[in-house]
């Protein structure tokens, strides 16, 4: 079985990405991992060449920065690493420069990927998802936050990431046929000091927005970024990942908040009662056939 790991990133540096973690994570099960670096205000590509691994595979990119619907630009990218993989790669491991893997969950992951390997309806395989805000102590959770998403695929030609790079699609629009693997994605991409997430916000609205609507997020977030406007969080009572320690080391900055306070709707707050005493969460967006 070969596996390749493939991602994007630009500007990792100066937006305080965990792209180094994130690959590193999922390095042990891949047999290559193809890093498509973006041309970049800062020197991302130094901090990927500086991996002591040779499995790393760099290739060089340009973002095409008039893309401004829907974050599309994103699955350009996405889809010039996979673009890259190895023909012989039987699935590819998708790993996005926020999220990072658990090395508890390697061993299940690459069992998976094994059992599967054959049965060619399985054409991806689905994880869940805990999204960290503010700091490494909280979690989102409300319904806004998915719960799920691919990042496993079949090496097959006919697989396209979809929209944003979320997830993925057949070229012809179609849902994967996926299986559930009992793994987490750790997804950091909230979790910075409030002045990097203020400047990685008033960026990355270009990648979703007009001129003009850009310039109404970017006057929004003239102040430092405010975490205390999230909705709901609960706490993490878990273990980081190892290739996190020297982040949570480095913290510089303090966030608190009054997990009791839910700042939801009548709406949610019912949606929100029937997820946790049915686990059936009312409306939510899958993009994909679980087999």
């Amino acid at each position: 079985m070969f596996v390749s790991g493939f991602t994007f990133v630009r500007n990792a540096i100066k937006f305080d990405y965990p792209i180094v973690e994130a690959i590193t994570s999922i390095l042990p099960v891949c047999d290559e991992m193809i890093v498509a670096v973006g041309n970049s205000d800062d020197d991302t590509l130094g901090l990927i060449k500086s991996i002591d691994s040779p499995k790393i595979k760099i290739i060089e990119t340009v973002w095409d920065d008039s893309l401004r619907e829907g974050g599309k630009v994103l699955a350009v990218e996405t889809n010039k690493a996979l673009a890259a993989v190895s023909p012989d790669a039987d699935w590819c491991f998708y790993i996005q420069g926020d999220e990072v893997v658990h090395e508890q969950y390697l061993p299940a992951i690459r069992q998976a990927m094994q059992d599967d390997l054959n049965d060619s309806k399985v054409e991806g395989l689905l994880f869940k998802y805990l999204h960290f805000y503010g700091s490494y102590q909280y979690v989102a959770d409300s319904q806004k936050w998915y719960r799920q998403e691919i990042r496993i695929i079949r090496n097959k030609k006919k697989i396209t990431s979809y929209r944003d790079a979320q997830g993925f699609r057949t070229i012809d629009d179609k849902k994967l046929n996926v299986k559930w693997i009992e793994a987490y994605i750790y997804h950091y991409g909230w979790v910075k000091s409030p002045e990097v997430q203020k400047e990685k916000m008033k960026s990355s609205i270009n990648f979703w927005a007009t001129d003009e609507e850009a310039a109404s997020v970017k006057k929004h977030y003239d102040e430092n970024f405010d975490y205390a406007g999230i909705d709901s969080l609960t706490t993490f009572s878990g273990i980081h990942p190892a290739v996190m320690q020297a982040r949570l080391e480095r913290v510089n900055w303090q966030f608190d908040f009054d997990i009791r306070e839910k700042k939801l709707s009548f709406k949610n707050r019912v949606r929100a009662f029937v997820e946790k005493l049915t686990g059936w969460r009312i409306g939510e967006y899958r993009n994909y056939r679980v087999v």
